[in-house]
């Protein structure tokens, strides 16, 4: 019984401590947005509503990024105040261990990141894909663009003398298939059609395969190529950048469509990175718990406070260039994106490992 009443404690607690730091988050991260996006609108007659609204759907996706420091500072907030009335102290006569507290606040906040996972990641990916929706269609640089639907690849490019729109069913690494490019001159009729089995589109410089051209300014004349060179706007690598915000796909759409969208042309690398990414998600929100006892029950707790203001920071900022150091070996092919994801968390998790035993007699 005493047990339970303890556990329920330090549980709720915990939570109310994560809630006040994710308050404080939501109030920094709506203010700076917020300013982003009136000077988005500043020259556009869309008033405070607009502005008002993307931050409403932006921000929720922004916290999620930002929950494992969420988690690692209201950890350090918590031991600190449970230190400071002495709470730790009487959970220690009822036989609490320091790795026992631990284990239950990190338990806590693994499930909480499986119910991120599961329940609030479907949210905010609904809410992130209506926001770029909306921004999409104030957006003032429509001269050039790309996306992907369900019938494929789709670019727009402005010529000189017109537009030219082309179509792929598919895009796979350097390569697109069942290519259609339509000519328009600048009043909008089609004056040339190219039709395409194939196209190598490493450089900007395309190869096409199996080449139809229809001139249709010309009486509707038909020429064929077994390889036919245009120059695009773009290269593979430069239309690869449509799937680098995954954020619009829930773990569930991932985990459930994940062929479809690898038939559809995403990388299959980067759907696994943000797949395990999405799965980490857990396991990271535990080791932020199991870092932060370790930074503070080392320590004595007559510690100022400006010392774990400052060891906070430092570690927030080498957790995150660990983390982008480990991705950019991941895109450099130096290791697999998906282990790019974990290697961080086992890194910490052997550094928490040690650290935790050392902690558990103090």
């Amino acid at each position: 019984m005493i047990n339970k009443i303890v556990n329920k404690y330090l549980i709720l607690n915990f939570l109310k401590v994560v809630g006040n730091v994710s308050l404080f988050f939501i109030c920094a991260s709506i203010t700076l947005n917020l300013f982003e996006e009136i000077e988005f609108f500043k020259n556009l007659n869309v008033g405070l509503n607009l502005p008002f609204l993307l931050t409403s759907l932006f921000v929720p996706n922004l916290l999620l990024v930002l929950i494992p420091f969420i988690i690692f500072l209201s950890s350090i907030w918590f031991f600190i105040s449970i230190g400071l009335n002495r709470d730790l102290l009487t959970m220690k006569i009822f036989g609490y261990s320091n790795f026992k507290i631990i284990m239950i606040l990190g338990t806590a906040a693994f499930i909480l990141g499986v119910v991120i996972l599961v329940f609030i990641s479907p949210m905010t990916s609904s809410m992130i894909k209506s926001y770029e929706d909306i921004k999409a269609k104030y957006s003032r640089d429509v001269d050039h663009l790309f996306a992907i639907n369900k019938n494929g690849l789709w670019i727009k490019e402005k010529l000189s003398d017109g537009l030219r729109i082309i179509t792929a069913v598919e895009l796979k690494e350097n390569s697109i298939s069942d290519v259609s490019i339509f000519d328009l001159s600048k009043t909008g009729q089609v004056i040339r059609r190219i039709e395409a089995t194939s196209g190598d589109i490493k450089t900007s410089q395309w190869t096409l395969n199996d080449v139809e051209i229809y001139e249709i300014k010309e009486g509707k004349t038909v020429q064929t190529f077994d390889e036919f060179k245009i120059n695009s706007l773009y290269s593979a690598k430069d239309l690869k950048t449509i799937y680098k915000n995954l954020d619009t796909l829930s773990f569930f759409e991932l985990f459930v469509e994940y062929e479809s969208l690898v038939n559809k042309g995403y990388p299959a690398d980067y759907l696994n990175k943000k797949l395990n990414s999405l799965l980490s998600l857990p396991v990271f929100l535990f080791l932020m718990v199991l870092l932060a006892a370790i930074l503070v029950i080392k320590t004595s707790i007559k510690v100022r406070n400006f010392y774990y203001i400052f060891i906070s920071m430092i570690t927030c900022v080498i957790i995150y260039y660990l983390k982008d150091l480990s991705l950019a070996m991941g895109v450099a092919g130096k290791i697999s994106l998906s282990l790019s994801v974990w290697m961080p968390l086992i890194l910490i998790g052997i550094f928490c490992t040690i650290g935790i035993m050392q902690i558990n007699e103090k």
